[in-house]
């Protein structure tokens, strides 16, 4: 898959004894024009990927937002993962200060309130449910609720629960949360787009080629991807996938595959377990398990094609004549992947190549897009149901039990 954006390389090589190429290639022909028909319909997930796609927000409504400095963005999983995604992705760009409630952090929340004037700040608080507890332990040890508060935006499905009560009780500016949309599938809804947008992100570009991996001359790599994906998982002998990663920025966004993969896939003893790796700083830490430990393991290398101007400078005075001598860092980090590469190739380890050229909106966007529609093929393709979660809700039952 090459466009002007991205370019996508698949290097697995398996054996096709194990489930018949055949017959998976009939199968995702179906879920292919399936996928294709339920972004056009408005009570489906995929309708997030829709050109046409209706907010529940106008950005009129948001200007007067545009002030505040200062967001804090409140929530948890795919709730606040895809606007982390973003933020990091643009964090250069983005010349507010952004902070993010992601969990239950005691000393966070202390030197927070230490730190900024709390009424001076924009908190957008997020849940699906609107009963999440890590999101309304956070919410209320801030202690920020007021009536008629204008710095608090609540993110919430419109029916009865803790956070659209209080929106509707206090006044607070309220978003719909669409109840078809899981929260692993909602940054390219209100849950990402509008954090996105108050961050001056141009949120029209973001979502400008979402549905471009679906289109005719991307659909090949799409459909040996998740075909071979699916026959190491069949095998049982993959159940490791390890993000390589060469650029930083991406960092969060491979996070939020993280979630997007395990929730989705890790059910009926199916499954990655997804592992983001810093490259290349685990070439010297864990580069030794990859190339020579269990084979049990799919690789994801992420890269950015972008020359860098920072050089390698060494003076004459320093006696040093070698190899690096007035290499760009970026060339030092691409030979770095290269020689990673051609190891896992003469070593016959699976690996696949997500190379950016330009790191903008529509990238982003493209492999937001790309990682849902890929992981949604590859459940069905499994016979796994991608937008549930039965295990996680049942932790959370025993949670409210233990809190009660």
């Amino acid at each position: 898959m090459i466009n002007n954006n991205l370019t996508f390389k698949n290097s697995i090589n398996i054996n096709r004894h194990k489930v018949s190429f055949k017959k998976l290639s009939k199968k995702f022909d179906k879920i292919y024009l399936d996928l294709k028909s339920d972004i056009k319909r408005k009570n489906k997930t995929l309708n997030v990927l829709d050109k046409n796609f209706k907010f529940s927000f106008k950005t009129n409504d948001l200007k007067k937002y545009k002030k505040y400095k200062s967001i804090a963005i409140i929530g948890m999983g795919g709730s606040i993962l895809g606007a982390e995604a973003i933020y990091d992705f643009f964090q250069n760009k983005i010349k507010k200060k952004i902070y993010f409630f992601n969990n239950i952090d005691e000393n966070k929340i202390t030197k927070f309130k230490k730190k900024e004037n709390l009424s001076k700040v924009l908190y957008i608080v997020i849940s699906k449910s609107g009963d999440t507890t890590e999101t309304l332990s956070n919410l209320f040890s801030l202690n920020i609720i007021k009536k008629n508060a204008k710095n608090i935006i609540i993110i919430t499905e419109k029916r009865s629960n803790t956070l659209f009560s209080l929106a509707k009780k206090f006044k607070l500016f309220f978003v719909e949360h669409k109840n078809y949309i899981g929260g692993r599938f909602s940054v390219l809804s209100e849950v990402g787009i509008l954090p996105a947008y108050l961050m001056g992100v141009n949120i029209s570009k973001l979502r400008s080629k979402i549905s471009s991996c679906l289109e005719k001359k991307n659909k090949s790599f799409l459909k040996d991807s998740t075909i071979k994906i699916v026959n190491l998982l069949k095998t049982k002998n993959y159940n490791n996938l390890i993000f390589l990663n060469y650029f930083p920025e991406m960092q969060k966004f491979l996070f939020w595959s993280q979630q997007l993969i395990a929730e989705s896939l890790g059910k009926k003893n199916n499954g990655f377990l997804p592992f983001v790796s810093s490259a290349p700083k685990d070439h010297h830490s864990l580069l030794q398990l990859y190339l020579d430990g269990p084979k049990d393991k799919l690789f994801n290398i992420c890269s950015f094609e972008k020359e860098s101007k920072e050089k390698v400078q060494i003076k004459k005075l320093f006696g040093y004549d070698g190899f690096l001598k007035n290499k760009k860092l970026s060339k030092v980090k691409k030979s770095q992947k290269l020689a990673l590469i051609k190891s896992f190739s003469k070593k016959n380890i699976p690996f696949r190549e997500f190379k950016i050229k330009r790191a903008d909106e529509e990238a982003l966007g493209e492999l937001f897009s790309y990682f849902i529609i890929e992981t949604i093929i590859i459940g069905k393709l499994l016979e796994v149901n991608p937008f549930d979660q039965p295990a996680v809700e049942q932790v959370k039952v025993y949670t409210k039990k233990f809190l009660s």
